[in-house]
């Protein structure tokens, strides 16, 4: 399934893609996309739907993020072997784990607002893995079966409050609207393997970023373990797995 949630900003109801292509209303039947309201139960319930029998939504209506909030933002750093190559640093041993502030989080297609002060707003194409249920010291072989389903997330960042201001990087990953999601939560049994996805980014009409998940240093199972190590992660929780390398430095 592809699940979105569409209207005003603040006024987003949760809809579905049907297989026409047509986006479905499902507010009547489900409160929204957030917490357990993205388990794997609820995505089951979702299922059972006759989408056929809910309103039709228009095409031409805004896209907010694809989840309505998140308890959780995590971010995984320098996670793609070209990107590591490319700032001349080495593989990291272990996953580099940080958080984006969960108010962060906006739509796929807002105006990304550029914070006071900013000198190095930067943006980075990442898949998102949302976790579908609790899960805690979960194996790398069962991870992938505590996953809801996978989102585009662009994983702004101002890297002068990130970098060059001291303390710990969330300072420079959370501002207001620095956390585009979306525009569709897929769910886990539609996409397949994790590890086989293109991932591209287009600013000002330019391609800066193009590359697939196979690149990744830490698959999706083994990230997902190795965070359910350190702390229990939560239903509607949001994981972006880190950023491919730039396509300019492809030549």
């Amino acid at each position: 399934m592809k699940l979105l949630r569409v209207g005003a900003p603040g006024a987003e109801k949760p809809a579905v893609l049907d297989d026409g292509g047509v986006i479905r209303d499902v507010s009547g039947v489900v409160p929204d996309f957030a917490g357990q309201g993205v388990s794997l139960e609820a995505l089951d319930a979702i299922r059972a739907l006759d989408l056929s029998a809910m309103p039709e939504l228009s095409a031409d209506e805004r896209v907010g993020a694809c989840l309505a909030s998140v308890p959780n933002f995590f971010c995984i750093g320098l996670n793609y072997a070209k990107h590591a190559a490319e700032t001349g640093a080495e593989p990291p041993k272990e996953p580099i784990v940080f958080n984006k502030a969960t108010s962060a989080l906006s739509g796929p297609f807002d105006p990304v607002v550029i914070p006071r002060g900013s000198e190095k707003t930067d943006w980075e194409v990442e898949l998102g893995v949302v976790i579908g249920r609790e899960t805690l010291y979960v194996s790398e072989a069962d991870a992938l079966d505590y996953v809801a389903g996978y989102c585009v997330i662009n994983d702004m960042s101002e890297r002068a409050f990130q970098i060059e201001r001291g303390g710990q990087w969330i300072k420079g990953k959370s501002a207001p609207t620095f956390g585009p999601c979306g525009p569709y939560l897929v769910t886990a049994d539609e996409v397949g393997d994790p590890q086989a996805l293109k991932l591209s980014l287009d600013l000002n009409g330019k391609t800066v970023q193009d590359s697939d998940t196979s690149d990744m240093i830490f698959g999706v199972a083994e990230i997902v373990s190795y965070l359910s190590k350190f702390m229990k992660l939560m239903p509607g929780d949001i994981i972006a797995d880190g950023h491919a390398r730039r396509a300019w430095a492809w030549a």
